[in-house]
């Protein structure tokens, strides 16, 4: 396939021939979701996030952007800053969810408005996923999706009704809210998942964590450099990386392919990710 790299095939079949080894008892995948599980371009435009799906909608207040806009004015130089430890970018970025949370909240946000927002289609499930989503719930192995968005579990629950996609081996690791009987967000539900605690420590406080803790070979997902950390404190003892390299191609390849075992290219389907999945896992 044109659109895939394998960055060292050597390497790869040394790990497909580990993962041949496994029962499937002893796997579970982890994703990202945004550009991951999702396609990042709707015929030729860049796909809109959860959030973005809102505000272009019109669901919340009129002032919700500008005021967003500004927390992200001051919060996003420090997420990128090298010089800025990682103990304060960790500080930085939670206090910036939490204040992104509160004003939503206050710009009167509604789980009918997510539902409504997903239900217009402007955000995509990559093609291919019902395929490996049915294959994962056959062999019982977990989907444990990642999402450090602002409507995380709320998001991705109306998209995967949305498409007929029901299964008890899929956890979702994302910011959620706490509703009030009318439908309407109250309070942000603990702990606050953002780009800098994006990890397998963070599992521990959810209630899955017992289901998932000696799956110690894992199959990832990602499509930032970043999205490598979601194995951060796992026990891991065999890891497959598979990249979704989705634009500016020649600026980030070299570092994908020192990242990921494989690149899928330019928001390519799961296809390649459904035939691994087969020859790996028997």
């Amino acid at each position: 396939m044109e659109n895939i790299i394998i960055s060292n095939p050597l390497r790869l079949d040394k790990i497909k021939k580990s993962f041949q080894s496994l029962q499937p008892s002893q796997i579970q995948v982890i994703s990202d979701f945004d550009r991951t599980l999702t396609t990042n371009f709707i015929n030729g435009h860049r796909a809109p996030s959860l959030i973005g799906l809102l505000r272009e909608g019109n669901f919340l207040t009129a002032d919700y952007a500008d005021k967003a806009q500004s927390l992200a004015n001051y919060y996003r130089p420090i997420e990128i800053d090298p010089l800025i430890s990682l103990a304060e970018k960790r500080e930085a970025m939670a206090t910036w969810w939490r204040k992104h949370f509160n004003l939503l909240i206050s710009s009167g946000l509604k789980k009918s408005d997510i539902n409504q927002a997903i239900q217009q289609r402007s955000l995509q499930l990559r093609e291919g996923f019902h395929e490996l989503f049915n294959f994962l719930q056959h062999k019982d192995i977990p989907l444990i999706i990642f999402s450090a968005t602002g409507l995380g579990q709320e998001g991705i629950q109306f998209l995967l009704r949305r498409e007929k996609l029901r299964g008890n081996n899929i956890y979702l690791v994302a910011n959620s809210f706490i509703w009030d009987e009318e439908g309407r967000a109250v309070k942000v539900n603990e702990p606050i998942i953002h780009s800098f605690n994006k990890n397998e420590t963070i599992l521990q406080d959810f209630s899955f964590f017992s289901k998932i803790k000696d799956r110690n070979n894992i199959i990832l997902l990602g499509d930032t450099l970043s999205d490598i950390d979601m194995v951060q404190g796992s026990n891991c003892n065999n890891l497959l990386k598979i990249g979704f390299l989705n634009e500016e191609v020649e600026h980030n390849l070299a570092a994908f392919q020192e990242a990921y075992d494989v690149i899928i290219l330019h928001d390519g389907s799961l296809e390649f990710v459904n035939n691994i999945f087969r020859e790996i896992i028997l």
